[in-house]
């Protein structure tokens, strides 16, 4: 099972490393991480998408809530919070699959952010879902590179 965690955390040197530090000692994975400052520049917030049951859920939300510079530690259920992605797609596109192209982005409300002589770079945001639809029609042009920030989340209430 999936589980999304946020993380609040205080915006100060080598956090990160201690709690990425945190995962790999006990051998559990990270699907996803992404880390920027709030509103408040004294803390970051922290989206940790991990694989693991409740027991182990509730293993690492206990050891980080040990560490002192985190400050709160949420566990995202189905339904809690609203999650974006970022995808930066850079797609094989000539003359003739460019409007295709186009198309499916309008689709999508993606954005075409770049034009070469023989690709496009779509930025595309959505949930995992979404990102995922996207890119699998985007496949049959030819994906060249791709980026994805990963999952960002915030509480619904």
């Amino acid at each position: 099972m999936r589980h999304t965690l946020s993380v609040l955390v205080e915006n100060k040197f080598g956090v990160l490393a201690r709690i990425a530090g945190l995962f790999s000692g006990r051998g559990f994975n990270i699907d996803t991480l992404n880390v920027a400052p709030t509103q408040d520049p004294t803390t970051s917030r922290m989206t940790i998408v991990v694989k693991g049951d409740d027991a182990m859920l509730e293993q690492i939300t206990k050891q980080l809530n040990k560490l002192i510079d985190v400050i709160k530690v949420q566990d995202f259920r189905e339904g809690e919070c609203v999650d974006r992605e970022l995808a930066l797609v850079k797609v094989k596109a000539d003359t003739k699959a460019r409007s295709e192209i186009m198309q499916i982005c309008d689709i999508f409300r993606a954005k075409i952010v770049d034009v070469q002589h023989k690709t496009v770079t779509v930025e595309m945001t959505g949930d995992e879902g979404k990102v995922a639809a996207f890119m699998d029609l985007m496949e049959p042009f030819g994906v060249r590179d791709l980026t994805r920030t990963g999952k960002v989340a915030m509480p619904r209430k």
